[in-house]
């Protein structure tokens, strides 16, 4: 066997390359290391102590490399970073601490708010409600609260209205909503307006804490009334809004929601007086905020942007356009489906009978000016009042002056009237104090407006004379006349229609209003007398003391005339005229006080006053106010119209009512064609027309005269030449032919 066929030791690198292998292995670079491959131990130790051997060598070197933070923008990095860091240190410790004050409001607040009902009543002032003589309510006074409501009580379609219209996220925030402000902000400065003014973005959490004033009471040594306390409290800065934004956050942490809103519904203003839904709901529909449905709750929570404005009673028009706002509102929301919002847009609110009529404004102030203070105008207590209204006839009265006025006065005049109707015991039962009826607060005419009385103060004249024992028959002789006045000198009185009528009976006198009779009767029953008649019959204005007298120069208020009248017409006794009956308080059935007026003492026989009546009848059935005459009945009374028509008056009454009419110009300008026999007595007709319509027909208590005629005169300072009588006709000029027969009969006698 040969030595191939012996077994080699295996081949092994080293020896079969030998050191040419080994140099080419030191020359081949080195093979990059598997990122999967894990470093070893030693291996990190390597890499490690080179990357510092190189820092060590760059920052000696100063090399200028782009990366790490060497260089300026490595720097400028460096200290955005220090001022970041320094911002966000400060923002987060003073974020800290605003915290930290906020907090400790809102605990002050929550612990120092009391049960949410103890503020739902937080008025001032009390209300008074006034009744009409069958005991139905016309109007309202004062601050009115109809009672506490709540959320769950009052009408769901209300509370729904009320959060789609101030608040649709009421439920879902905590007080205050930063969507909502922003939301406002954005819109004001849109339209013009600082940030804060116009849209607030305030929820009804925030408008609650503004109606409670965050807390601060009313007192009335630091502001001079309720209204300036409203005032202050609804004023807006940013440092206010902030408080409210932390009061309102306190009240979500101390109520519930609903309690908030029950808060908010029983404190909110709502126009006319109303506090809270359940007094306007009353108020405006007649029927409590329960039962009211979407249109009306539509048009209450319409209210709440601007109480006066959107007041039905205002502007009904204005109202349904905002209350079909509202309804959109509450249809978008998913509060109303379509055909309930549909409804609500086809049958709108509507006010109810109460709220609809404008009778009472006049009337109701009034009453509340002759009342007790503390009972009325200043009351802090909720008070009930029963009147003498008649709506039917107040209705009367004010359609009949609507008439005259658009049928019979030229259009834009500016000339006002006032109207008085009472009963025979002064229980005033209409009252017309101008031509605008549907405001409350206005001037008063029938009761404020001091004005010459004219010819309408001389029934009071012969009220004396008949008093004194003269007859309605018994003779005056109308001539020129002129008397000495001390301190004034010479005065001459002269008729209307500056002519004289010779010998005319008292009745003719008063029939055709002639002056200088009036004077001469006046000065024999004596001037003082005359005066101490008409004060007793009710007449409080200061009157003149001089023979002027007789021609009404002194001054008066319709209402004085009026009842002054009733006095003649109840046969002689004063009346003070009153309207309110009885007054209690809310809740309580026992009376506080009676009736403030009525019959007092008597001033004049019955007699005298019946005969008067007699006198006065002639006055509308044959002389100058027969534009006054009724169709079906007796009608009594007197015309007056004063210098340069200033005034202009007819006061008269039927067997069951009193009225007084006044026409004039507020700045007294005098009236163009009118005198007291003219339109006032076309009012008084038109009046009278519609208060007497479906009453049964009496008789005035009237006494014609039964003796014979006297002849009445004073002497004279001073005679003018005679004037002949005119001619005329009826029974004037009957009575006038008597007189002169006798005054020729007496002469012969006495051979005058």
């Amino acid at each position: 066997m040969s030595d191939s066929s012996r077994r080699r030791p295996p081949v092994v690198a080293e020896q079969r390359y030998g050191a040419a292998s080994k140099s080419r292995a030191a020359a081949k670079p080195a093979r990059a290391p598997d990122p999967k491959s894990k470093p070893t131990k030693s291996s990190r130790r390597k890499a490690g102590a080179t990357s510092v051997r190189k820092g060590r060598t760059g920052r000696k070197g100063g090399s200028s490399g782009s990366g790490g933070g060497s260089g300026p923008l490595g720097f400028l990095r460096r200290a955005i970073g220090f001022v970041l860091g320094l911002i966000w240190g400060l923002t987060w410790r003073l974020g800290l601490i605003v915290g930290l004050i906020i907090f400790g409001a809102v605990l002050y607040y929550f612990v120092q708010l009391p049960e949410y009902t103890a503020l739902l009543d937080g008025r001032a002032r009390g209300s008074v409600t006034m009744l009409d003589r069958e005991g139905e309510v016309f109007a309202w006074r004062g601050d009115q609260f109809g009672g506490a409501v709540t959320a769950d009580t009052v009408s769901p379609h209300l509370k729904n209205a009320i959060i789609a219209t101030e608040d649709k996220r009421f439920y879902r925030h905590f007080g205050i909503s930063p969507r909502g402000v922003a939301s406002a902000v954005r819109i004001n400065m849109r339209e013009g307006r600082g940030p804060l003014e116009g849209h607030g973005g305030s929820t009804i959490t925030q408008q609650t804490a503004k109606l409670l004033c965050l807390g601060v009471p009313y007192d009335p040594e630091v502001w001079k009334n309720e209204t300036e306390y409203e005032s202050d409290c609804r004023t807006t800065t940013l440092w206010r809004k902030v408080k409210e934004a932390v009061y309102a956050m306190g009240m979500e942490a101390r109520y519930s929601k609903d309690e908030i809103l029950t808060i908010y519904m029983n404190r909110a203003y709502l126009g006319e007086g109303t506090r809270g839904f359940e007094a306007a709901s009353q108020r405006y529909f007649g029927k409590g905020a329960a039962m009211v449905t979407p249109a009306e709750s539509a048009m209450l929570a319409g209210l709440l942007k601007a109480p006066t404005r959107y007041a039905p009673t205002n502007n009904l028009g204005r109202a349904r356009d905002r209350a079909a706002v509202i309804v959109g509102l509450m249809e978008a929301q998913g509060y109303l489906s379509d055909a309930q919002a549909q409804a609500a847009l086809d049958y709108p609110a509507a006010l109810s009978e109460a709220a609809a009529e404008t009778a009472g404004g006049y009337f109701a102030d009034w009453v509340m000016s002759s009342g007790p203070e503390y009972f009325t105008r200043n009351t802090t207590e909720d008070v009930i009042i029963r009147t003498t209204l008649d709506r039917r006839i107040q209705k009367a009265a004010e359609d009949a002056l609507d008439y005259v006025f658009a049928e019979k006065v030229k259009e834009g005049s500016k000339a006002q009237a006032a109207i008085v109707v009472m009963s025979a015991d002064g229980a005033v039962r209409a009252m017309v104090g101008g031509r605008r009826k549907q405001f409350a607060g206005a001037f008063n005419r029938a009761t404020q407006a001091l004005r010459q009385t004219g010819s309408s103060f001389k029934p009071f004249i012969y009220a004396t004379a008949l008093e004194l024992g003269d007859s309605p028959n018994d003779i005056v002789v109308d001539e020129p006349f002129c008397m000495t006045v001390p301190g004034s000198g010479q005065w001459c009185p002269k008729n209307y229609t500056n002519k004289n009528y010779g010998r005319v009976t008292y009745t003719r006198a008063l029939m055709d209003s002639l002056n200088i009779p009036a004077v001469k009767v006046s000065e024999k029953s004596g001037r003082e007398l005359v005066r101490k008649v008409a004060s007793d019959f009710g007449i409080d204005s200061d009157l003149a003391a001089g023979p002027s007298l007789a021609l009404g120069v002194s001054e008066s208020t319709l209402i004085e005339m009026t009842g002054a009248y009733a006095g003649i017409l109840n046969g002689g006794s004063a009346v003070t005229p009153y309207g309110l009956t009885q007054l209690q308080l809310l809740d309580d059935d026992t009376p506080l006080m009676g009736k403030d007026g009525g019959i007092g003492e008597r001033v004049i026989r019955q007699e005298a006053a019946e005969q008067l009546i007699w006198m006065m009848e002639k006055v509308v059935s044959e002389g100058t106010g027969t534009r006054a005459k009724l169709p079906d009945r007796q009608a009594a009374g007197k015309t007056g119209t004063t210098q340069a028509a200033r005034d202009a008056w007819f006061l008269g009454f039927t067997a069951d009512y009193v009225a007084g009419v006044w026409m004039g110009y507020d700045d007294n300008t005098p009236l163009t064609g009118v005198t007291g026999g003219g339109l006032p007595a076309e009012i008084w007709h038109e009046v009278m027309v519609r208060v007497n319509e479906g009453l049964p027909v009496r008789e005035l208590p009237m006494r014609p005269p039964v003796e014979g005629p006297a002849v009445v005169d004073v002497p004279q300072q001073q005679q003018a030449p005679k004037r002949q009588p005119p001619r005329g006709g009826g029974v004037g000029q009957a009575v006038d032919n008597v007189g002169q027969a006798v005054d020729s009969f007496l002469k012969g006698l006495f051979g005058g």
